[in-house]
């Protein structure tokens, strides 16, 4: 069972959220998520391109990003190529919101605490 966070509306599945953002964590798969902005599909060799990692270190990136749902794959042939999925970059997104949003009150609070004294 997920841990949830409650704010007014939402549930924060913040496990699920971890999980994104350790995906995030890695200087090799945020570039393989820059290559895959354009939105054109594109192969294993097309994405090992340019990094200084083998094509089997590309694939298991390729399979985090995947289990974050930052990627999805389409079978071209026999070739298998990748593309980003933007509603997994919009949730994290919402949930930077979500966090800033609550700082914003606590920074206020304090404020205004702090200006009755």
């Amino acid at each position: 069972m997920s841990k949830t966070t409650s704010d007014s509306s939402n549930k924060i599945d913040t496990r699920r959220h971890a999980m994104m953002f350790a995906a995030l964590g890695d200087d090799t798969r945020l570039k393989i998520l820059v290559k895959l902005r354009s939105g054109v599909p594109q192969s294993i060799k097309q994405l090992s391109a340019d990094l200084p990692v083998t094509r089997q270190a590309v694939t298991r990136h390729l399979r985090v990003l995947e289990e974050a749902n930052f990627v999805s794959q389409e079978a071209h042939g026999r070739e298998r190529r990748f593309v980003a999925r933007s509603e997994a970059i919009s949730e994290v997104h919402e949930f930077l919101d979500i966090v800033a949003g609550q700082w914003e009150d606590a920074l206020m609070r304090l404020k205004s605490f702090s200006e009755r004294k």
